[in-house]
């Protein structure tokens, strides 16, 4: 029986469908993506040493991407088992998940079998659904 792993992802969560000889388990990861740029002890312009000026922008834009790689790693991490792979959701995180799959060449990337657009508001049942009707069980 093979495993099947369905995985909603955006950048706040990822609800990971794995379906295991007709028994379903449902995981959700929090991300912890900052989504500000300014932060309280910087003033609105970036921060100033000396002579010597820092660009938040640059900084928080450094930080948002080893954010973003250690819950995309967090996601691989819990689909490791799968024989098959199926991502969708809303906006980018789903793309730039398919690309870090791609990139590390990991086991999983031939299990990829498609990465589709979704609705943004889905609630579990509706991404339980999506995920069986996609395996046709």
């Amino acid at each position: 029986m093979k495993k099947q792993a369905g995985i909603w992802i955006d950048s706040t969560k990822a609800i990971i469908v794995t379906l295991n000889g007709g028994k379903e388990t449902v995981t959700e990861i929090q991300s912890d993506l900052e989504n500000r740029v300014y932060h309280d002890k910087e003033g609105d312009k970036g921060s100033f040493f000396g002579n010597q000026h820092i660009d938040s922008q640059k900084t928080f834009d450094e930080r948002k991407k080893h954010q973003t790689n250690a819950y995309l790693k967090d996601v691989i991490s819990n689909v490791h088992g799968a024989d098959e792979l199926y991502i969708f959701g809303p906006a980018e995180t789903k793309t730039k998940l398919e690309k870090k799959i791609n990139e590390d060449k990991s086991t999983i990337a031939g299990k990829l079998k498609s990465v589709e657009t979704a609705d943004n508001n889905m609630t579990s049942n509706q991404i339980v659904a999506k995920v069986k009707k996609f395996y046709n069980q």
